[in-house]
């Protein structure tokens, strides 16, 4: 592609194609992409009957949820958390995919979009972090989080100065909750999740 010209949308689809849309070219180009270790997205594919998948991480693209666009199927698109002030993984409720992650307010423009879920995951970039790496004693490291901290900060700020965080298919910016009512893991359905 000439130098100066833009990209097409990356499209994205869950497995079994009734939930699509696309990603904006700056939130590719400004996003992070991380691979991670950590117990709950792990648990997070076990629960929605997805198959685990370890021992490989979790690959996503961290950037500004007002770079996602649902073309079809929104509201096909369901919620879970394992707490009621945990992460909120959003996935599609017609083949249990999962598609997103947020945090609970809309105030911090942040979602992690799965890779598995984008046309042509290439575009993503290569990975710029690890998170949760195990370690022989049975604990776990980050390797260049200081790459994944910075891109955070750097996308919430422009965003919030922008006003574009305002631009969410995830939240009612007016209110602060998101628009799908979020189902919390009962103690026993997480205990099934997790390996």
């Amino acid at each position: 592609m000439a130098a100066g010209t833009t990209s097409s949308p990356l499209r994205f689809a869950c497995t079994c194609g009734q939930v699509t849309g696309h990603l904006s070219d700056k939130a590719v180009k400004t996003g992070t992409r991380v691979v991670c270790f950590c117990k709950d997205c792990r648990a997070a594919a076990i629960h929605l009957g997805q198959p685990d998948p370890a021992p490989e991480p979790v690959d996503v693209l961290q950037t500004s949820p007002e770079g996602v666009s649902f073309d079809t199927g929104q509201d096909l698109v369901g919620m879970f958390r394992f707490s009621p002030d945990g992460l909120m993984r959003w996935y599609a409720t017609c083949c249990n995919t999962p598609m997103f992650n947020t945090v609970r307010k809309p105030q911090i423009p942040f979602v992690s979009v799965l890779s598995n879920i984008v046309d042509d995951p290439d575009r993503l970039g290569k990975v710029r972090a690890t998170g949760f790496v195990p370690q022989p004693d049975g604990s776990t490291k980050h390797k260049n989080a200081g790459a994944m901290v910075w891109g955070i900060a750097t996308r919430a700020l422009a965003s919030r100065l922008s006003g574009s965080w305002k631009s969410t298919p995830f939240f009612d910016v007016e209110t602060g909750q998101p628009v799908v009512t979020p189902t919390v893991l009962t103690k026993d359905q997480r205990a099934a999740a997790t390996p």
